[in-house]
């Protein structure tokens, strides 16, 4: 089966590591992941300035290796992540804003990727939001 995955909440959220846990489920059941779309507070889990409590799982971190290690889409809402503050080089630059917090394996790109997404996924699981 093939799997496009939505998170809409920030990394510290039990729904996050929950998405995550299904994600990594799913490639060990031999399920594929078309893309991972991270919308609303989602796109927290990208930011390099996520500092996880010693006491706590880093759930930002383990998102960022995951998608790094299974060579997974990682996209992350251009619109959310500019009002959020998260930024990659190209979005620092053209705001004129010193701080860049958005790296590979993200990618910056708008809804029309999870629309895409949908339509190559036999299911869309949504993780958080309201």
């Amino acid at each position: 089966m093939k799997f496009a995955i939505a998170v809409f909440c920030a990394a510290h959220a039990p729904a996050s590591r929950r998405a995550l846990l299904f994600a990594q489920a799913a490639l060990a059941g031999g399920h594929e992941i078309v893309r991972l779309f991270f919308y609303q507070d989602g796109v927290y889990s990208a930011s390099n300035n996520i500092v996880a409590p010693q006491d706590e799982q880093d759930i930002a971190r383990q998102w960022r290796e995951f998608v790094s290690t299974h060579q997974l889409d990682g996209v992350v809402c251009i619109a959310a992540a500019l009002r959020r503050g998260v930024l990659n080089a190209e979005e620092a630059t053209r705001y004129q804003r010193s701080a860049v917090n958005l790296e590979a394996p993200w990618a910056l790109s708008g809804l029309g990727q999870l629309h895409d997404a949908i339509q190559d996924a036999d299911r869309l699981i949504c993780f958080g939001g309201t």
